[in-house]
């Protein structure tokens, strides 16, 4: 677990800064399309700031990867990874929506989502369940 929370920690905190510098950037990489309005930029703003939190609290947690703190942590971000799919593939194939880094996004947020199933069922012996 503590490997997930660090790449998970440097990962979202990286996107979230690049989010907030150069959302435009980010964005046409991903689904092909700059936000394209100053709401849109400022809507990826604040969810470069939400992602830069989530990499703060992963990257902190990483320390303590055995707590519960830290498997709630690592549930949230299940929720998160398999959300992030979910919405990329409905956009992709309602709207169309497909950038060059858009299929790596999807299999990287597939990829961390397994990996945090993983990490949840799997206990030691001293652990109580949720």
């Amino acid at each position: 677990m503590k490997v997930l929370l660090s790449l998970t920690g440097a990962l979202e905190a990286a996107t979230g800064v690049v989010l907030l510098v150069a959302p435009s950037v980010l964005v046409e990489l991903m689904v092909g399309a700059a936000p394209g309005t100053p709401a849109g930029v400022t809507v990826s703003r604040v969810t470069g700031v939400a992602m830069l939190a989530l990499g703060v609290a992963c990257w902190l947690a990483r320390a303590d990867a055995a707590s519960r703190a830290a498997r709630g942590l690592v549930a949230a971000m299940l929720l998160y990874n398999v959300a992030v799919v979910a919405i990329l593939v409905l956009a992709w194939a309602s709207l169309g929506l497909f950038g060059i880094a858009f299929w790596p996004v999807v299999l990287a947020h597939t990829g961390l989502a397994a990996w945090c199933v993983a990490c949840l069922s799997t206990r030691t012996l001293e652990e109580k369940p949720f």
